[in-house]
């Protein structure tokens, strides 16, 4: 009877304390690692065409460009390590160890929070163009741009390690048996994360997308008033509509798709719980989580027609021909 018993445990040796180990997946669980795998694989298809299209091109060597190589980097890693790494462990034991299992939580961090990060600085770059153009040259150039990005990530590391200082010193305090690998956040360190990694960074891309869709509304208006006065026909009212309509698309897609896949994560923070993340489970909220850097290539590259053509030179290895880093991409 302890033989059978022990056979079911994560850890046989340890009777009393192991885990069971999870029964083995449904048809329909099944189905759904397929489609989480298909999704990983498709966010580092895309990432990894950016990363490539942007590196090897020397027209797409820009400031902004420079910005979306640093998100693509940090949304190319989500799909390369935390999304596998999550279906790998979920519904298995962890037999790593407490402090691999916290340190695995380190690099969890880091990265999702620099793809944050890339995302603040991408709306602050646009902010400074859109808003004040003559500036701009000036104001944003590579050099600031590489500084911002190196700190973006070193400071994505220091907010990781201090958000989980706890786990780190004590590894494996949180676990309620061997073979599982969970950490918990009270609600001190879930409401600084709530306000570092979502209020804080929501509110400023909403201010400065705010202020990007007026200035756009008020440029457009002022070119239909010009139209307007030199051909005395009201032929500028469609373009200022179209104007008008793309921004707020713009707008919109940008803000809510960032929402609903952050939002689920931090709701236990926003309703005043502690945040249990854990290896073993399939979390949805954390899926979703990981499903933004999926949809960021999407919503910052494919909206650039540079990105489509660069998309199928790469696909087609023509990068491979000599000089073919000089080609007409813009």
């Amino acid at each position: 009877m302890e033989t059978l018993e022990g056979a079911e445990l994560c850890f046989p040796q340890l009777l009393n304390t192991s885990c069971r180990k999870p029964k083995p997946p449904d048809s329909e669980t099944l189905i759904l690692y397929i489609l989480m795998s298909l999704i990983a694989l498709l966010t580092v298809a895309l990432n990894l065409l950016v990363i490539i299209s942007i590196s090897h091109f020397r027209q797409l060597h820009t400031t902004t460009n420079l910005l979306l190589l640093s998100l693509a980097v940090s949304d190319l890693l989500v799909g390369l390590l935390l999304m596998p790494g999550h279906i790998l462990f979920t519904g298995a034991c962890w037999f790593l160890g407490d402090l691999l299992c916290a340190l695995y939580y380190v690099v969890d961090f880091i990265i999702t929070i620099a793809s944050i990060g890339n995302m603040v600085l991408i709306s602050v770059d646009r902010y400074v163009a859109i808003c004040d153009p003559l500036c701009y040259p000036t104001k944003v150039t590579q050099r600031r741009v590489k500084i911002c990005v190196c700190l973006c990530w070193i400071c994505s590391a220091v907010y990781s390690c201090l958000i989980l200082s706890d786990s780190l010193r004590h590894p494996g305090r949180s676990k309620s048996c061997y073979g599982e690998c969970v950490i918990v956040l009270n609600n001190l360190a879930g409401a600084v994360d709530l306000f570092m990694s979502f209020l804080g960074p929501i509110t400023v891309i909403i201010v400065l997308y705010m202020r990007v869709f007026v200035v756009a509304v008020s440029q457009a208006r002022a070119m239909r008033s010009q139209i307007v006065s030199a051909t005395l026909q009201p032929s500028g009212t469609g373009t200022v509509k179209k104007s008008e309509l793309k921004a707020a698309r713009t707008l919109f897609v940008v803000i809510v798709v960032f929402v609903i896949c952050l939002f689920p994560y931090f709701y236990p923070s926003l309703t005043g719980q502690d945040t249990l993340i854990s290896a073993s489970s399939l979390a949805f909220d954390i899926w979703l989580f990981y499903f933004n850097s999926c949809l960021n290539p999407v919503i910052y590259a494919f909206f650039y027609p540079w990105f489509r053509k660069s998309m199928k030179l790469v696909v087609r290895l023509q990068i491979l021909q000599p000089d073919s880093c000089e080609a007409n991409i813009l």
